[in-house]
């Protein structure tokens, strides 16, 4: 969850939920969390675990210009659930020159 238009990229609220029963037999190892133009694409990786309760993280980011973010879910049984969403934004944040 993340608003599709953000006025400032220097602390954007993303959350990142994923439909999982979280028992032993079924749940959620890892959320990692990428951009595509941001100086490093790698934005935050979380480890879960049954104990977790719900598969839910959230978290602040900052976002150097409008992109795609990519939300990756590793299943227990090693399969991976991905979700795409674009993000514009309106004043840039942590550009290099």
């Amino acid at each position: 969850d993340i608003a599709p238009l953000v006025d400032n990229g220097n602390s954007v609220p993303v959350e990142i939920t994923v439909d999982s029963p979280m028992t032993l037999a079924q749940h959620v190892v890892g959320i990692a969390l990428f951009n595509e133009k941001n100086p490093q694409n790698q934005v935050a990786e979380f480890t879960l675990s049954p104990l977790s309760g719900r598969a839910r993280v959230a978290t602040r980011i900052r976002l150097a210009l409008s992109q795609q973010l990519v939300a990756v879910a590793k299943m227990n049984d090693g399969s991976c659930w991905t979700h795409t969403v674009e993000v514009l934004v309106t004043i840039a944040s942590c550009i290099e020159e």
